[in-house]
């Protein structure tokens, strides 16, 4: 169980990863991204989680979950003294337009919508809106988009997520996550904030 996307710059990525990794084990949960970020002036590292193989992003993924992996991974962290300074740590699902990284990931979620951004156009588009069919023989992406199937390198793709539809997911439940304010191990710590979803 790894986190199949990661940006932790200014972090040292192989400790804070074997750190991150015996939580998702422990938690049986995949890690979809980990991100080192800012947000207005604060820093946050943020982690998002989905059960391996669901076909639905966020399946399986509640706040109580989020909130028991935030809880073990702020241990973790606090014990490993990986973390340069304040921090806020959120842990959720990937949302139901989840980002797509790797090529299992067109196989996964065939039969739902995505958008592919190209890095070179494709019959003069750089952005394909169509229904995953999978990979063919080759390991190419196939794409029903409304020309009819597109056939597309795997390296070709640039960025690529699911694309949520309200009128076929009716009732479906967007992503949860929780937050927690965190001091580097040694400096303190602070409160934890109330659980919130997004």
């Amino acid at each position: 169980m790894n986190v199949a996307h990661n940006k932790l710059h200014g972090l040292d990525r192989d400790r804070v990863l074997a750190v991150v990794a015996p939580v998702l084990r422990a938690h049986q949960v995949d890690g979809v991204e980990l991100l080192w970020r800012t947000d207005r002036g604060v820093w946050v590292l943020e982690l998002t989680v989905e059960r391996s193989g669901s076909r639905i992003p966020g399946e399986g993924i509640t706040i109580e979950l989020c909130s028991e992996i935030s809880r073990d991974l702020s241990a973790a962290l606090d014990v490993a003294d990986v973390m340069p300074a304040h921090y806020r740590l959120e842990v959720g699902s990937p949302g139901l337009d989840r980002a797509l990284y790797s090529a299992m990931d067109y196989v996964r979620f065939a039969g739902q919508n995505a958008k592919l951004k190209l890095h070179a156009p494709l019959s003069g588009q750089h952005v394909l809106t169509g229904v995953l069919h999978g990979l063919d023989e080759e390991g190419r992406v196939l794409v029903e988009t409304d020309r009819g199937e597109e056939s597309i390198e795997f390296a070709a793709i640039e960025s690529a997520r699911l694309v949520f539809e309200w009128n076929k997911s009716a009732g479906a439940r967007a992503g949860k996550s929780i937050t927690t304010n965190r001091r580097a191990a040694g400096r303190g710590r602070s409160a934890r904030r109330p659980q919130r979803s997004r």
